[in-house]
């Protein structure tokens, strides 16, 4: 859903040479991915923005959808289906049907980096996209950060001063100066779930806060 004053990255982005660069190489290997900037899912209208760090290589970057495709959406979708921010099934792939209930998930760095790891200069880059796209989300009320590095770049999207008056901890509740909430959580990765860092009870904790901060 587009609105004036935001525009999602072209499937072309040049701003970053290095993830643009990445992106051609996936291309020649995978032609059948999607390899290009994973645009936001969910309505603008939302109350609730999830916002992750950068695409997955065999999930959004492959299916063109957030968090779409591997373990990470695996746990993220089944959550919203709990708490109902989302309805339908996931079937893993943009094709299932699933839509998002008052929610939206975008990325700090719409971009696949090498390694998962964007560079400052790149956060920095793509970041008047996820200003703009807050800009124009009139009912926003929660944002929920996945893992530390989303954290940081919403504080400085939203030029929150002094970011260290929040601090990143798993199911914190943050209330920015202008008002909006965020909500912390660990990355619903499979790493951080396998080792333990992340349990499912932990993240539906997150979720349950969220859930009760925006009655249905």
């Amino acid at each position: 859903m587009a609105a004036p004053g935001f525009e999602e990255p072209p499937l072309d982005c040049p701003r970053c040479p290095r993830l643009a660069a990445f992106l051609s190489e996936l291309r020649a290997l995978h032609p059948d991915w999607k390899n290009a900037p994973v645009r936001s899912f969910g309505e603008l209208e939302a109350r609730l923005l999830i916002v992750g760090l950068a695409p997955g290589m065999r999930g959004a970057n492959r299916t063109g959808r957030p968090f779409t495709g591997d373990y990470a959406g695996d746990l993220l979708y089944s959550t919203l289906l709990r708490f109902g921010f989302a309805e339908g099934t996931y079937g893993a792939n943009p094709g299932d049907g699933l839509r998002l209930v008052d929610a939206r998930i975008a990325n700090a760095v719409r971009c696949l980096p090498p390694e998962n790891k964007p560079l400052p200069a790149e956060f920095t880059a793509c970041r008047p996209f996820i200003q703009a796209e807050i800009a124009v989300m009139p009912k926003l009320r929660v944002l929920v950060a996945l893992g530390k590095g989303a954290h940081d770049q919403i504080l400085r999207a939203l030029a929150v001063r002094p970011a260290s008056a929040y601090p990143f901890i798993h199911a914190r509740l943050h209330t920015l100066p202008n008002g909006l909430l965020l909500a912390d959580s660990y990355h619903c990765s499979r790493y951080n779930t396998n080792t333990g860092r992340l349990t499912t009870a932990m993240f539906h904790d997150v979720f349950e806060s969220v859930r009760c901060a925006l009655p249905a």
